[in-house]
């Protein structure tokens, strides 16, 4: 990148206040050394800046514009931009001297005819109202005068209601450029009145190679893995990529190094994450308990590793189902869950991974979040022969009493599978005399499907899911089961209410159960319509018999009296244990 695209650079350092001897310029933060004051130096926003370029060429200005865009893409940035191209001395265009009165006096913030308001702060009617009365006035010293309206969306509606006819009808010499971060909620009286620019996430890519060309003016060494890292990190903003090389440079000392972005950011190494991976698919909890604790010691948070792992399952799921291949895989774990989990299995995997970082807030800890989250993808894992699942039920027994007996601290958690970890060749001779005997054999018929229903007392939605779903079929494939039932409202057919009723029917089943289901009328063998069926003939039994009563009828001849309709109820509750 040329010395052309940064005029900025000139300027970049303010001049300190002398106190009787020369001072040292005051360091700047990188954010505001290389934030743009030309559009060539704009990163990743070409589709604005080519529209604006050439709107600003062609003499063909609107009265209003509206940049949207999450933080830090450039919206406050590209107005400051558009002030300086309106004013500068050299005449309307798209490329600004930056070295006249105006231009100079932009950057600052000092220009009198460029006014720069905060929503947030000044939201109110009356100040909008003060703001529309100073637009009559004629410019000062600039050839427009500029109103500049941060986060314009926190307005009240009767700010908005106040400013809609300048709006639409502004003085001449008037400009207004408003800048949001959530434009839904600004009324669409407003945003028909605006001619509106999105700024989009700058690419990873993008964000890497400009980071790059800045260290490198900046004389910092840095690692390319580094880089990349802090761009991903970055999610798009430009700002906070190069807040987060700020806070690398000074965490490295002076250079930004992998090892230390990677603990700035509690990445996860690639390597111990494919042993977990590895330790996962051969069903060793031990093994990967050991390797989770290498993970936390490294450095990387229970979120980035979550994280990480829903992206595994996603590259393998997405190379198993299109048959590409990944070249990022130096490990050859990213194949071995391709070749060794089912698409079925993939999918599970990544909704546990990513429902247990929704839920680490929810957790008494990040680690006990982590932890319960490796659990349960070991419990919904098909254990291979060599390990089969009564393994993991007394591992998990041995550490549930270790826990009851000791304070769940770090140490004693680690100490506990430690301990696992010695006795497991003694018990490898007894998973091997069990390696053969095969998982128990599943026979459910949809006659029987409403009993099961009522013995899983379940309750809330799933409660209903039981009561109101027909089985359709169920196949037990020796190590799992899947069954496909029919509902007729869709709430029932929600995530959240499957994930609970194959949890539900694994442990009935005692091995991993998949349910899908499909939207229609169930029939009758529903454990509700069972209900139903019984409830309508206990309410006829009770009417019979009251109406045959030799008493009721006596009252009813003596007295003149009727039954009320209605009004006789059955005590029987169905089915209903």
């Amino acid at each position: 990148m040329s010395d052309a695209l940064f005029p900025e650079e000139r300027d970049a350092q303010p001049q300190a206040t002398l106190t009787g001897s020369a001072a040292a310029p005051a360091p700047v933060v990188l954010a505001r050394k290389w934030r743009p004051r030309a559009f060539a130096s704009v990163v990743g926003q070409d589709h604005v800046v080519r529209a604006m370029a050439h709107a600003l060429d062609a003499g063909r200005l609107h009265h209003a514009y509206l940049l949207t865009g999450t933080r830090g893409t450039g919206k406050t940035t590209l107005a400051r931009i558009i002030a300086k191209a309106l004013n500068c001395d050299r005449g309307v265009s798209s490329t600004p001297c930056g070295v006249c009165g105006p231009c100079q006096q932009i950057d600052a913030g000092r220009f009198v005819d460029v006014i720069e308001i905060d929503a947030a702060s000044n939201r109110g009617v009356g100040e909008i109202q003060q703001l529309l009365e100073q637009a009559r006035f004629a410019p000062t010293s600039g050839r427009f005068k500029v109103y500049v309206i941060d986060e314009v969306h926190m307005l009240s509606n009767h700010a908005f209601n106040a400013m809609l006819k300048t709006l639409e009808e502004p003085p001449a010499d008037v400009k207004f450029l408003l800048a949001t971060t959530d434009p839904q909620k600004i009324p669409a009286t407003v945003l028909s009145r605006c001619l509106q620019f999105n700024l989009k996430n700058v690419p990873p890519e993008t964000l890497c190679d400009h980071l790059a060309s800045i260290l490198v003016r900046e004389h910092v060494d840095a690692d390319s893995d580094a880089l990349t890292w802090l761009a991903a990190a970055a999610q798009g903003s430009v700002r906070d990529a190069l807040s987060l090389t700020d806070q690398a440079i000074a965490y490295g000392g002076g250079s930004v190094t992998s090892e230390a972005v990677r603990s700035m950011l509690g990445l996860v190494q690639s390597e111990l994450l494919a042993r977990l991976m590895q330790d996962l698919i051969e069903h060793r909890p031990a093994q990967a308990f050991a390797t989770l604790d290498e993970l936390c010691t490294s450095g990387a948070s229970a979120d980035a590793l979550l994280a990480d792992m829903a992206r595994w399952f996603h590259m393998a799921a997405t190379r198993a189902a299109l048959a590409v291949e990944t070249s990022d895989d130096p490990t050859g774990a990213l194949a071995l869950l391709a070749d060794r989990m089912s698409a079925d299995l993939l999918q599970l995997n990544y909704q546990i991974v990513t429902l247990g970082r929704r839920d680490l807030g929810l957790a008494p800890d990040e680690r006990t979040g982590l932890e319960m989250t490796l659990l349960r993808l070991f419990a919904f894992q098909p254990a291979p022969a060599s390990a089969p699942p009564s393994s993991l039920r007394a591992s998990a027994s041995a550490s549930a009493s270790a826990s009851i007996s000791a304070p769940p601290t770090p140490t004693a958690a680690r100490a506990v599978r430690t301990s696992s970890e010695r006795v497991e060749p003694a018990a490898r001779g007894d998973e091997r005399a069990h390696a053969e005997s095969p998982m128990p054999s599943v026979s459910l018929t949809p006659e029987q499907w409403p009993t099961l229903a009522r013995s899983l007392r379940l309750s809330g939605l799933v409660g209903q899911f039981a009561q109101q779903a027909e089985l359709i079929s169920c196949d037990d494939q020796g190590r799992a089961v899947n069954c496909r039932f029919r509902v007729a409202i869709p709430a029932l057919a929600e995530q959240a209410v499957l994930s609970r009723a194959q949890e539900a029917l694994a442990a009935h089943f005692g091995k991993p159960c998949r349910v899908d289901i499909e939207l229609g009328a169930p029939g009758a063998v529903t454990a509700a319509a069972q209900d139903a069926r019984a409830a309508a003939q206990a309410q006829a039994s009770a009417e019979a018999t009251i109406q045959a009563d030799p008493v009721v009828q006596s009252i009813l001849q003596d007295f003149g009296g009727r039954i009320v309709p209605g009004s006789i109820r059955s005590t029987r509750k169905g089915n209903t244990p």
